[in-house]
């Protein structure tokens, strides 16, 4: 099965879209999120870009550059949304202070807290049904074992093809066309349709957790998709375990969250405090 193939399968298996849908594809600069967008509007689907300028520098410049140019050249409206005009600051001036104040969050987990409040937020108030992203079988199997490691069964009940736990109008459902694709064969595609990509990781995660565990798998040569069909078949009981708990709205946004008060206004609580 060619690659192409491989993603429209997933696709149809897992019901993750329709015809009716209207999608946000998350954007970032990469060869994933670039290829989802490719793909889907490939595959006929009514899609649009979402980038989230985060402005690091020189590597966010390049990035949106890159996303810019692919977009105007296939023909996709692209939705750019700024990072300091949404929260009031830039996001390394948020790392950086929270750092200063010895809380312990690294760069990677603070950006995707951040950035999922943006992309849920925006793709509601612009009526997207679906939000797509460029995860693939290796993230997926980094993700599963740093959960197992860290102790966080829960988190793993919200993985798969199609993220989510508990449903409610506030939440985007997030879906995963290239789940079951290996990250070497998309780097492979990519090159081969030479998509104005940037194949360097981002600067901030140089240290990040997510990085020596996709190292530790490769020393060891683990077969990444035999843990994800497995983490699979449990994943239904994992879910009906988890599904019981009970959507509130932040108290200070209104955001979906399953606290009192959603992750990012704590974030941006103890910016301020």
């Amino acid at each position: 099965m060619n690659f192409e193939n491989a993603v429209k399968r997933t696709i149809e298996k897992y019901n993750l879209l329709s015809k009716k849908d209207k999608i946000l594809v998350a954007c970032s600069g990469g060869k994933d999120s670039t290829t989802t967008l490719y793909l889907l509007k490939k595959f006929g689907h009514n899609v649009e870009a979402g980038m989230i300028d985060l402005k690091i520098g020189e590597f966010s410049d390049r990035n949106l550059n890159n996303v810019k140019n692919f977009c105007k050249d296939n023909r996709i409206k692209l939705n750019v949304f700024d990072f300091r005009k949404e929260f009031g600051f830039s996001f390394c001036y948020i790392r950086d202070i929270l750092k200063s104040k010895n809380i312990k969050l690294n760069s990677c987990t603070i950006c995707g807290i951040m950035r999922r409040y943006i992309m849920n937020k925006k793709a509601r108030e612009l009526k997207f049904t679906k939000i797509a992203t460029g995860h693939n079988l290796d993230d997926e199997a980094q993700t599963v074992l740093m959960n197992q490691f860290k102790g966080n069964i829960k988190l793993n009940a919200k993985l798969g093809p199609i993220n989510g736990v508990i449903k409610d109008k506030k939440f985007i459902p997030r879906i995963k066309p290239l789940y079951f694709c290996r990250e070497d064969d998309i780097r492979a595609y990519s090159k081969s349709k030479n998509f104005p990509v940037n194949y360097e990781p981002c600067p901030c995660s140089v240290m990040a957790y997510r990085r020596s565990v996709r190292e530790s798998l490769k020393k060891h040569e683990m077969n990444n998709e035999n843990i994800v069909k497995s983490f699979l078949k449990i994943l239904p009981e994992l879910r009906g375990f988890y599904k019981h708990g009970k959507i509130h709205y932040c108290d200070n946004c209104g955001e979906p969250t399953t606290k009192g008060e959603c992750k990012t206004c704590q974030l941006i609580k103890k910016l301020r405090h």
